[in-house]
């Protein structure tokens, strides 16, 4: 049974950072293709993917966070990060990672339109509290 457990969430200043790790337990993901990334949302609103990585290496990042976060992996402890810096108070959210395994999806499919119906495998979350 393949699992997504999230952590490295909590509050922090306008302006800190933090970064969000996500342990993928019972898959070893890096012998086969796969898209994974992060998902956020606020109360009221749809979750939204911000930042996406295929097994090409390829990235992407919504506008509101690009050249803020960056999405990494390691492969040896099949861990996804979010490394998040110059937070926002907008940025607070709860954080989900998600991935889907053996697939054709680039890293860009995390930021499609209703994108979240794409991926299958879902963590707990992670909330994220920015204040000023």
């Amino acid at each position: 049974q393949i699992q997504l457990v999230e952590s490295g969430g909590g509050s922090v200043q306008d302006g800190g950072s933090l970064t969000l790790s996500c342990k993928i337990h019972g898959y070893n993901y890096s012998v086969g293709t796969y898209c994974m990334g992060w998902f956020r949302q606020s109360p009221g609103e749809e979750r939204e993917g911000i930042a996406g990585v295929d097994s090409d290496g390829s990235t992407s990042y919504a506008d509101s966070v690009k050249g803020r976060f960056i999405i990494s992996q390691d492969k040896a402890e099949t861990t996804l990060y979010l490394q998040m810096s110059s937070l926002k108070l907008e940025d607070t959210a709860m954080y989900y990672c998600t991935a889907d395994f053996d697939t054709v999806y680039p890293a860009q499919v995390v930021l499609a339109a209703g994108s979240r119906a794409f991926f299958g495998l879902w963590g707990q979350g992670t909330q994220v509290t920015v204040s000023s």
